[in-house]
């Protein structure tokens, strides 16, 4: 016989079929599922049908709740530790009920206050959620990337020489550390494009589209700074890069192209210590 698949850690949308004092109960066969009155919207009937997240509670039972957690099963996040135990940590991951890190699952010990990337997954023995910080386990081959395409990362650590990242839920990505000019923090999710797929499976990323779409983004980021500054930036194609960088977020490379471009479209002025935006007549 095929096992039921678990409800535990997704969202159903679920039958209303009875109202009792401390809540409704949700049909969900073979199951009824309780959710507590103080998840249960006003005026609520028997016959509707709602949203919920289901997990289990500390009793082992199935519950459903309308609060929405930082993650689902199958999906990463960057959780803050709450208590711990002589078997692992609880993290924050805005239920009620805290998410279980077991010491077996981690590649260092964490304590109170400390925050990790973390998967959310179910234990198929126990059906019950728990996380996981030994991310490569869930990680695949990039056979879907390609160069150039732009994709979803979430940002997992630093190491030496750059920024580990997870592509699409699915893949190990990096970036640079010299070609990423802000700080970035674990959990932080933002779009990417591929540079390139490597033949030992490792993905190289960055931030800004390649070639010359790289540089349109760099001459609205220059344009846009420029009038936010009162249409002059204390820049030119011999400033520090360091300065350019902290300026700008971009690579002085990047930076020379845009001015040159802006400079040719006629919408800057070039000053021996500075950039000048030209005013629209």
């Amino acid at each position: 016989m095929k096992k039921q698949r678990s409800l535990v850690g997704s969202y159903h949308t679920l039958e209303v079929i009875k109202k009792v004092d401390f809540g409704v109960y949700l049909l969900s066969d073979p199951d009824e599922i309780l959710l507590p009155a103080r998840y249960v919207p006003e005026d609520t009937n028997t016959g509707e049908r709602l949203q919920v997240f289901v997990y289990r509670d500390s009793e082992d039972r199935l519950i459903a709740t309308t609060e929405k957690p930082f993650a689902v099963a199958g999906t990463f996040a960057a959780l803050r530790v709450v208590a711990t135990t002589s078997h692992g940590v609880f993290l924050d991951w805005g239920l009620e009920k805290d998410l279980f890190l077991p010491f077996s699952e981690q590649h260092q010990r964490l304590t109170v206050g400390k925050t990790c990337l973390v998967r959310v997954m179910v234990d198929h023995a126990t059906d019950r959620l728990m996380a996981s910080a030994r991310l490569e386990q869930f990680l695949y081959e990039p056979d879907e990337l390609t160069e150039g395409q732009e994709v979803n990362i979430v940002i997992w650590e630093y190491t030496d020489i750059g920024i580990k990242t997870i592509i699409e839920n699915r893949y190990l990505g990096l970036l640079y550390r010299n070609e990423v000019f802000t700080m970035l923090k674990p959990g932080d999710r933002m779009t990417a494009f591929v540079k390139k797929v490597r033949e030992d499976g490792k993905v190289d990323l960055t931030l800004r589209k390649k070639g010359y779409g790289e540089v349109q983004d760099a001459r609205s980021v220059i344009m846009n700074k420029l009038v936010a500054n009162g249409g002059e930036l204390p820049l030119t194609d011999k400033s520090d890069p360091a300065e350019i960088s902290r300026l700008l977020s971009m690579s002085k490379k990047t930076f020379k192209s845009a001015v040159g471009g802006l400079y040719k479209a006629g919408k800057i002025r070039l000053g021996s210590d500075h950039i000048r935006l030209v005013a629209e007549e």
